[in-house]
Protein backbone atom coordinates (compact mmCIF):
# COMPACT_ATOMS: atom_id res chain seq x y z
CA UNK A 1 0.00 0.00 0.00
CA UNK A 2 0.81 3.32 -0.43
CA UNK A 3 3.47 4.53 2.22
CA UNK A 4 5.54 7.70 3.65
CA UNK A 5 9.13 8.22 4.48
CA UNK A 6 10.73 5.71 7.38
CA UNK A 7 6.79 4.00 7.34
CA UNK A 8 8.41 0.61 6.55
CA UNK A 9 8.53 -1.17 10.13
CA UNK A 10 4.79 0.35 10.77
CA UNK A 11 3.12 -1.34 8.12
CA UNK A 12 5.23 -4.63 8.14
CA UNK A 13 3.86 -4.82 11.92
CA UNK A 14 -0.14 -4.27 10.58
CA UNK A 15 0.61 -6.60 8.01
CA UNK A 16 3.27 -8.44 5.76
CA UNK A 17 3.16 -6.15 3.20
CA UNK A 18 4.84 -6.96 0.47
CA UNK A 19 5.19 -3.76 -1.35
CA UNK A 20 4.94 -0.15 0.03
CA UNK A 21 5.23 2.74 -2.90
CA UNK A 22 5.33 6.65 -3.44
CA UNK A 23 5.00 9.37 -5.49
CA UNK A 24 8.12 11.11 -6.72
CA UNK A 25 7.32 14.50 -8.51
CA UNK A 26 7.29 18.10 -8.00
CA UNK A 27 8.71 19.15 -11.15
CA UNK A 28 12.50 18.61 -12.71
CA UNK A 29 13.50 22.36 -12.61
CA UNK A 30 11.15 23.90 -10.29
CA UNK A 31 13.03 23.21 -7.15
CA UNK A 32 10.63 21.52 -5.58
CA UNK A 33 10.85 17.84 -6.91
CA UNK A 34 11.79 15.00 -5.28
CA UNK A 35 15.58 15.50 -5.36
CA UNK A 36 15.04 18.47 -2.90
CA UNK A 37 13.53 16.41 -0.42
CA UNK A 38 14.39 14.98 3.00
CA UNK A 39 17.93 16.46 3.86
CA UNK A 40 18.40 19.85 2.04
CA UNK A 41 21.17 19.31 -0.95
CA UNK A 42 20.89 16.00 -0.85
CA UNK A 43 20.51 15.50 -4.68
CA UNK A 44 17.97 11.54 -4.43
CA UNK A 45 18.74 10.92 -0.98
CA UNK A 46 15.16 10.46 -0.48
CA UNK A 47 15.08 6.97 -2.97
CA UNK A 48 18.36 6.07 -0.75
CA UNK A 49 16.06 6.46 2.47
CA UNK A 50 12.78 4.77 0.95
CA UNK A 51 14.81 2.30 -0.67
CA UNK A 52 17.36 1.28 2.79
CA UNK A 53 14.20 1.67 4.97
CA UNK A 54 11.86 -1.25 2.47
CA UNK A 55 14.53 -3.32 2.34
CA UNK A 56 15.41 -3.55 6.19
CA UNK A 57 11.82 -4.23 6.88
CA UNK A 58 11.65 -6.95 3.83
CA UNK A 59 9.35 -4.70 1.82
CA UNK A 60 9.84 -3.91 -1.91
CA UNK A 61 10.15 -0.19 -2.48
CA UNK A 62 7.89 0.84 -5.73
CA UNK A 63 7.87 4.88 -6.96
CA UNK A 64 5.63 6.27 -9.33
CA UNK A 65 7.76 9.00 -10.97
CA UNK A 66 5.28 11.55 -11.94
CA UNK A 67 7.38 14.78 -13.01
CA UNK A 68 6.26 15.85 -15.98
CA UNK A 69 3.46 17.40 -15.38
CA UNK A 70 4.35 19.73 -12.71
CA UNK A 71 7.62 20.80 -14.70
CA UNK A 72 8.29 24.37 -15.98
CA UNK A 73 6.94 25.87 -18.30
CA UNK A 74 3.97 23.39 -19.03
CA UNK A 75 3.13 23.31 -15.39
CA UNK A 76 1.37 26.76 -16.38
CA UNK A 77 -1.11 24.85 -18.58
CA UNK A 78 -3.59 22.38 -18.02
CA UNK A 79 -3.08 18.99 -18.57
CA UNK A 80 -2.42 17.16 -21.07
CA UNK A 81 -1.22 20.53 -22.66
CA UNK A 82 1.12 20.79 -20.29
CA UNK A 83 2.67 17.20 -20.64
CA UNK A 84 2.89 18.33 -24.85
CA UNK A 85 4.32 21.43 -24.12
CA UNK A 86 6.88 19.98 -21.74
CA UNK A 87 7.81 17.32 -24.22
CA UNK A 88 8.63 19.66 -26.37
CA UNK A 89 10.99 22.00 -25.06
CA UNK A 90 14.35 20.98 -25.02
CA UNK A 91 15.69 23.16 -22.03
CA UNK A 92 12.93 21.23 -20.15
CA UNK A 93 13.76 17.90 -21.36
CA UNK A 94 17.24 18.21 -20.72
CA UNK A 95 16.33 18.20 -17.27
CA UNK A 96 13.83 15.92 -16.96
CA UNK A 97 16.50 13.21 -18.46
CA UNK A 98 18.80 14.67 -15.89
CA UNK A 99 16.19 13.72 -13.03
CA UNK A 100 15.65 10.20 -14.56
CA UNK A 101 19.72 9.68 -14.47
CA UNK A 102 19.40 10.62 -10.92
CA UNK A 103 16.80 8.30 -9.95
CA UNK A 104 18.59 5.66 -12.00
CA UNK A 105 21.94 6.15 -10.04
CA UNK A 106 20.27 6.48 -6.62
CA UNK A 107 18.44 2.79 -6.67
CA UNK A 108 20.85 1.62 -8.55
CA UNK A 109 23.60 2.22 -5.69
CA UNK A 110 21.13 -0.39 -3.87
CA UNK A 111 22.25 -3.13 -6.40
CA UNK A 112 21.38 -5.79 -3.73
CA UNK A 113 17.58 -4.35 -3.86
CA UNK A 114 15.04 -4.78 -6.48
CA UNK A 115 13.00 -1.50 -6.68
CA UNK A 116 10.20 -1.01 -9.45
CA UNK A 117 10.13 2.41 -11.01
CA UNK A 118 6.75 3.10 -12.60
CA UNK A 119 6.70 5.47 -15.56
CA UNK A 120 4.61 8.64 -15.80
CA UNK A 121 0.86 7.41 -14.75
CA UNK A 122 -0.97 8.72 -17.63
CA UNK A 123 1.09 10.35 -19.68
CA UNK A 124 1.10 7.78 -22.31
CA UNK A 125 -2.47 7.88 -22.37
CA UNK A 126 -2.45 11.54 -23.47
CA UNK A 127 -0.28 10.64 -26.40
CA UNK A 128 -2.62 7.62 -27.42
CA UNK A 129 -5.54 10.11 -27.08
CA UNK A 130 -3.97 12.65 -29.58
CA UNK A 131 -1.64 10.99 -31.38
CA UNK A 132 -3.22 7.62 -32.23
CA UNK A 133 -2.47 4.16 -31.62
CA UNK A 134 1.19 4.60 -33.31
CA UNK A 135 3.79 6.31 -29.98
CA UNK A 136 6.46 7.56 -33.33
CA UNK A 137 3.90 9.76 -34.51
CA UNK A 138 4.16 12.20 -31.09
CA UNK A 139 6.90 14.27 -30.91
CA UNK A 140 9.21 14.42 -28.04
CA UNK A 141 12.26 15.80 -27.48
CA UNK A 142 14.81 12.71 -26.95
CA UNK A 143 18.47 12.99 -28.91
CA UNK A 144 18.27 16.50 -29.34
CA UNK A 145 19.06 17.33 -26.06
CA UNK A 146 22.06 16.24 -26.54
CA UNK A 147 22.72 14.12 -23.24
CA UNK A 148 25.34 11.36 -24.52
CA UNK A 149 23.43 8.39 -22.86
CA UNK A 150 20.36 9.26 -25.12
CA UNK A 151 22.44 9.43 -28.62
CA UNK A 152 20.64 7.86 -31.45
CA UNK A 153 17.34 7.69 -29.79
CA UNK A 154 14.04 8.74 -32.33
CA UNK A 155 12.73 12.20 -31.07
CA UNK A 156 9.27 11.30 -30.26
CA UNK A 157 7.02 9.23 -27.98
CA UNK A 158 8.58 5.95 -29.01
CA UNK A 159 12.27 7.54 -28.50
CA UNK A 160 11.11 8.98 -24.55
CA UNK A 161 10.14 5.12 -23.92
CA UNK A 162 13.48 3.75 -25.14
CA UNK A 163 15.86 6.68 -22.99
CA UNK A 164 13.82 5.17 -19.94
CA UNK A 165 14.98 1.46 -20.53
CA UNK A 166 18.29 2.70 -21.86
CA UNK A 167 18.83 4.89 -18.48
CA UNK A 168 17.65 1.79 -16.49
CA UNK A 169 20.15 -0.44 -18.15
CA UNK A 170 22.98 2.22 -17.29
CA UNK A 171 23.12 2.71 -14.00
CA UNK A 172 20.08 0.36 -12.18
CA UNK A 173 19.42 -3.55 -13.48
CA UNK A 174 18.32 -3.76 -10.50
CA UNK A 175 15.40 -1.73 -11.17
CA UNK A 176 12.30 -2.86 -12.49
CA UNK A 177 10.64 -0.84 -15.03
CA UNK A 178 6.60 -0.37 -15.43
CA UNK A 179 4.73 0.94 -18.25
CA UNK A 180 1.43 2.72 -17.14
CA UNK A 181 -1.86 1.69 -19.29
CA UNK A 182 -4.66 3.92 -19.29
CA UNK A 183 -7.05 1.91 -20.15
CA UNK A 184 -8.99 5.27 -21.91
CA UNK A 185 -5.97 5.87 -24.33
CA UNK A 186 -8.50 4.54 -26.93
CA UNK A 187 -10.57 7.51 -25.81
CA UNK A 188 -13.41 4.57 -25.15
CA UNK A 189 -13.48 3.38 -21.50
CA UNK A 190 -13.97 -0.65 -21.90
CA UNK A 191 -15.75 -0.13 -18.08
CA UNK A 192 -17.84 2.59 -18.84
CA UNK A 193 -19.14 1.79 -22.18
CA UNK A 194 -20.08 -1.43 -21.19
CA UNK A 195 -18.70 -3.10 -24.18
CA UNK A 196 -19.50 -6.69 -25.79
CA UNK A 197 -16.41 -9.24 -25.19
CA UNK A 198 -15.51 -8.37 -28.95
CA UNK A 199 -15.67 -4.65 -28.47
CA UNK A 200 -13.34 -4.96 -25.21
CA UNK A 201 -11.22 -7.47 -27.29
CA UNK A 202 -10.74 -4.56 -29.49
CA UNK A 203 -9.88 -1.83 -27.09
CA UNK A 204 -7.19 -3.76 -25.29
CA UNK A 205 -6.05 -4.59 -28.81
CA UNK A 206 -5.77 -1.16 -29.64
CA UNK A 207 -3.60 -0.41 -26.10
CA UNK A 208 -1.61 -3.50 -26.81
CA UNK A 209 -0.74 -2.13 -30.67
CA UNK A 210 0.42 1.69 -28.44
CA UNK A 211 2.58 0.05 -26.34
CA UNK A 212 3.91 -2.78 -28.90
CA UNK A 213 4.89 1.32 -30.54
CA UNK A 214 6.86 2.18 -28.11
CA UNK A 215 9.57 -1.03 -28.37
CA UNK A 216 11.15 -0.58 -25.48
CA UNK A 217 11.75 -2.89 -22.82
CA UNK A 218 9.22 -2.63 -19.97
CA UNK A 219 9.58 -5.36 -17.86
CA UNK A 220 5.40 -5.18 -16.04
CA UNK A 221 2.07 -3.06 -16.90
CA UNK A 222 0.49 -0.63 -13.97
CA UNK A 223 -3.22 -0.42 -14.28
CA UNK A 224 -6.16 1.10 -12.22
CA UNK A 225 -9.39 1.09 -11.07
CA UNK A 226 -10.15 4.69 -10.88
CA UNK A 227 -8.00 7.27 -9.07
CA UNK A 228 -10.97 7.95 -6.47
CA UNK A 229 -13.47 6.07 -4.54
CA UNK A 230 -17.38 5.34 -6.15
CA UNK A 231 -18.69 7.56 -3.50
CA UNK A 232 -16.31 10.37 -4.23
CA UNK A 233 -16.94 10.53 -7.91
CA UNK A 234 -20.59 10.31 -7.26
CA UNK A 235 -21.05 13.04 -4.35
CA UNK A 236 -18.24 15.08 -5.21
CA UNK A 237 -17.69 15.01 -8.84
CA UNK A 238 -20.90 13.91 -10.29
CA UNK A 239 -20.22 10.82 -11.58
CA UNK A 240 -23.20 8.29 -11.73
CA UNK A 241 -21.60 5.78 -13.31
CA UNK A 242 -18.79 5.03 -10.85
CA UNK A 243 -19.96 1.96 -8.78
CA UNK A 244 -18.57 -1.10 -10.53
CA UNK A 245 -20.79 -4.19 -10.92
CA UNK A 246 -20.19 -7.54 -11.34
CA UNK A 247 -20.34 -7.10 -14.79
CA UNK A 248 -17.82 -4.07 -14.91
CA UNK A 249 -15.25 -6.24 -12.79
CA UNK A 250 -15.67 -8.91 -15.61
CA UNK A 251 -15.25 -6.38 -18.11
CA UNK A 252 -12.02 -5.39 -16.14
CA UNK A 253 -10.68 -8.74 -15.92
CA UNK A 254 -11.36 -9.30 -20.11
CA UNK A 255 -9.58 -6.18 -21.14
CA UNK A 256 -6.16 -6.80 -18.65
CA UNK A 257 -6.22 -10.19 -19.72
CA UNK A 258 -6.29 -9.96 -23.63
CA UNK A 259 -3.93 -6.82 -22.89
CA UNK A 260 -1.36 -9.56 -20.80
CA UNK A 261 -1.51 -12.07 -23.64
CA UNK A 262 -0.89 -9.20 -26.37
CA UNK A 263 2.06 -7.96 -24.95
CA UNK A 264 3.38 -11.10 -23.36
CA UNK A 265 3.43 -8.55 -19.80
CA UNK A 266 1.92 -9.17 -16.24
CA UNK A 267 0.55 -6.70 -14.88
CA UNK A 268 0.00 -4.48 -11.16
CA UNK A 269 -3.41 -3.07 -10.37
CA UNK A 270 -2.25 0.34 -8.35
CA UNK A 271 -3.90 2.93 -6.62
CA UNK A 272 -7.25 0.72 -5.62
CA UNK A 273 -9.54 2.85 -3.55
CA UNK A 274 -9.85 1.84 -0.06
CA UNK A 275 -13.75 2.96 0.64
CA UNK A 276 -15.55 0.21 2.02
CA UNK A 277 -19.44 -0.93 2.37
CA UNK A 278 -18.54 -2.90 5.90
CA UNK A 279 -17.49 -0.01 8.53
CA UNK A 280 -19.47 2.76 10.45
CA UNK A 281 -16.52 5.44 9.86
CA UNK A 282 -17.05 5.10 6.14
CA UNK A 283 -20.48 7.56 5.94
CA UNK A 284 -19.68 9.34 2.87
CA UNK A 285 -17.86 12.03 4.13
CA UNK A 286 -14.87 13.96 3.63
CA UNK A 287 -12.31 11.36 3.90
CA UNK A 288 -14.98 8.82 4.15
CA UNK A 289 -16.26 7.59 0.90
CA UNK A 290 -17.50 4.00 -0.35
CA UNK A 291 -16.14 1.85 -2.54
CA UNK A 292 -16.32 -1.98 -2.78
CA UNK A 293 -12.37 -2.70 -4.54
CA UNK A 294 -11.22 -3.93 -1.07
CA UNK A 295 -13.99 -5.96 0.04
CA UNK A 296 -14.54 -7.57 -4.00
CA UNK A 297 -10.78 -8.73 -3.75
CA UNK A 298 -10.28 -9.75 0.03
CA UNK A 299 -13.76 -10.50 1.52
CA UNK A 300 -14.53 -13.39 -0.41
CA UNK A 301 -13.56 -15.99 1.24
CA UNK A 302 -13.34 -18.85 -1.89
CA UNK A 303 -10.77 -16.31 -3.40
CA UNK A 304 -12.97 -16.55 -7.05
CA UNK A 305 -12.52 -13.05 -7.76
CA UNK A 306 -8.45 -12.76 -6.96
CA UNK A 307 -7.84 -15.77 -8.73
CA UNK A 308 -10.20 -14.37 -12.09
CA UNK A 309 -7.56 -11.29 -11.79
CA UNK A 310 -4.78 -14.01 -11.41
CA UNK A 311 -5.73 -15.78 -14.40
CA UNK A 312 -5.75 -12.00 -16.40
CA UNK A 313 -1.93 -12.26 -15.60
CA UNK A 314 -2.13 -9.80 -12.62
CA UNK A 315 0.49 -10.42 -10.21
CA UNK A 316 -0.01 -7.43 -7.70
CA UNK A 317 -2.19 -4.96 -5.62
CA UNK A 318 -1.33 -2.08 -4.43
CA UNK A 319 -3.48 0.11 -2.31
CA UNK A 320 -4.01 4.12 -1.46
CA UNK A 321 -5.69 7.20 -2.06
CA UNK A 322 -4.84 9.35 -5.10
CA UNK A 323 -7.18 12.32 -4.07
CA UNK A 324 -7.74 14.72 -0.96
CA UNK A 325 -10.59 13.64 0.50
CA UNK A 326 -10.53 9.64 -0.79
CA UNK A 327 -10.61 7.35 2.01
CA UNK A 328 -6.88 5.99 3.59
CA UNK A 329 -5.77 3.17 5.51
CA UNK A 330 -4.27 5.89 8.02
CA UNK A 331 -6.00 9.01 9.56
CA UNK A 332 -5.21 11.59 7.22
CA UNK A 333 -8.91 13.14 8.46
CA UNK A 334 -7.27 13.48 11.61
CA UNK A 335 -10.66 12.84 13.33
CA UNK A 336 -9.19 9.60 15.67
CA UNK A 337 -11.57 6.48 15.94
CA UNK A 338 -15.14 7.03 14.44
CA UNK A 339 -18.22 5.80 14.49
CA UNK A 340 -21.50 7.62 13.00
CA UNK A 341 -24.31 6.36 12.50
CA UNK A 342 -24.24 3.19 10.01
CA UNK A 343 -25.36 3.83 6.25
CA UNK A 344 -26.31 1.83 3.64
CA UNK A 345 -25.68 -1.59 6.35
CA UNK A 346 -22.59 -0.43 7.12
CA UNK A 347 -22.18 -1.43 11.06
CA UNK A 348 -19.15 -2.45 11.97
CA UNK A 349 -17.70 -0.40 14.46
CA UNK A 350 -13.82 1.20 13.40
CA UNK A 351 -11.20 -0.91 15.02
CA UNK A 352 -8.75 2.01 15.08
CA UNK A 353 -8.37 5.58 13.81
CA UNK A 354 -7.89 4.61 9.76
CA UNK A 355 -10.19 6.52 8.02
CA UNK A 356 -11.77 3.74 6.82
CA UNK A 357 -12.25 1.92 10.27
CA UNK A 358 -9.10 -0.48 10.00
CA UNK A 359 -11.08 -2.58 7.09
CA UNK A 360 -8.25 -2.68 4.78
CA UNK A 361 -5.23 -3.47 7.69
CA UNK A 362 -7.80 -6.51 8.89
CA UNK A 363 -8.21 -8.33 5.41
CA UNK A 364 -4.84 -7.49 4.35
CA UNK A 365 -3.46 -9.56 7.43
CA UNK A 366 -6.27 -12.15 7.02
CA UNK A 367 -5.14 -12.47 3.36
CA UNK A 368 -2.05 -13.41 4.42
CA UNK A 369 -2.89 -15.35 7.12
CA UNK A 370 -4.80 -17.76 5.23
CA UNK A 371 -1.48 -17.67 2.70
CA UNK A 372 -0.94 -15.61 -0.47
CA UNK A 373 -2.11 -16.86 -3.71
CA UNK A 374 0.27 -18.68 -5.83
CA UNK A 375 0.82 -17.04 -9.50
CA UNK A 376 1.31 -19.34 -12.27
Amino acid sequence: MTDPSAGAAALRASAPFAFRYEYLAGGVNTGKGWTTWGQAGSNGGYVTDYVSDSARNATTPVFSYYQLLQSSPGNALAEPDSDFANLANASTMSAYYADLKTFFQRAGAASGTVVVFHFEPDLLGFVQQRYGDDATAAPAVVSATGMPELAGLPDNAAGLAQAVVRLRDAYAPNVILAYHLSLWGTKKDPIYSKGTDAEIDALAGRSAAFFLSLRAAFDVAFAEFSNADAAFQRYQLGDTQSWWYDADFARNERYLGRFSALTQKRIVVWQIPLGNTKMRAVNNTWGHYQDNKVEWLFDDPGRANLSAYVRSGVIAFLFGKALDGNTCACDAAHDGVTNPPPISGNTRDSLSADDDGGYFRERAAAYYATGALGLP
